[in-house]
């Protein structure tokens, strides 16, 4: 991405008056898109912020000359932007959000598991502290968005039990 212009290069092939703002970051706005600001995160990963036409705004769009063909050129330019900035797919983005979804569900049911066996059985207090510190560590990688880690952490946990 770096090579072709970065981020911000990529932004202006897909909306209007796309301005830098920071480590390749970009902000601009295409149709019913009426703000796109987007950079990569520490950890490489795509970060939008998209704000979208509603209520009588998008209406009186909608019922403007050619604003149905717009509002659907819009819809095409966030995706193609997507495919282009991410490498994957509608499909593959979704499997992704759902992978990560479920690794963060995971981590959450070995917390409440953990937490729920220690009130209901006499655990050692050695086993026990280790248990608190995984979930702290868990809880942890949650907050910042790191599901990986929080699911293997999880494991972790369930097996000290």
């Amino acid at each position: 991405m770096g090579a072709e212009g970065g981020l911000t290069a990529l932004g202006k092939q897909y909306f209007e008056s796309v301005e830098a703002s920071g480590d390749d970051s970009f902000s601009g706005h295409f149709g019913i898109l009426v703000k796109v600001h987007a950079h990569y995160d520490e950890k490489g990963k795509l970060s939008t912020d998209v704000e979208q036409m509603k209520g009588s705004d998008l209406e009186e769009f909608l019922s403007s000359d050619g604003g149905r063909e717009q509002a659907m050129e819009s819809r095409r330019r966030w995706s193609g932007f997507l495919d282009a900035a991410t490498g994957y797919s509608a499909k593959q983005r979704g499997d992704k959000a759902k992978e990560a979804t479920k690794k963060a569900s995971k981590a959450k049911s070995a917390i409440s598991q953990a937490r729920h066996f220690m009130k209901m059985s006499d655990v050692d207090s050695e086993i026990a502290s280790q248990a608190e510190e995984l979930i702290t560590e868990i809880e942890e990688c949650l907050n910042r968005g790191d599901v990986t880690r929080a699911a293997s952490r999880g494991e972790k946990l369930g097996k000290i039990f």
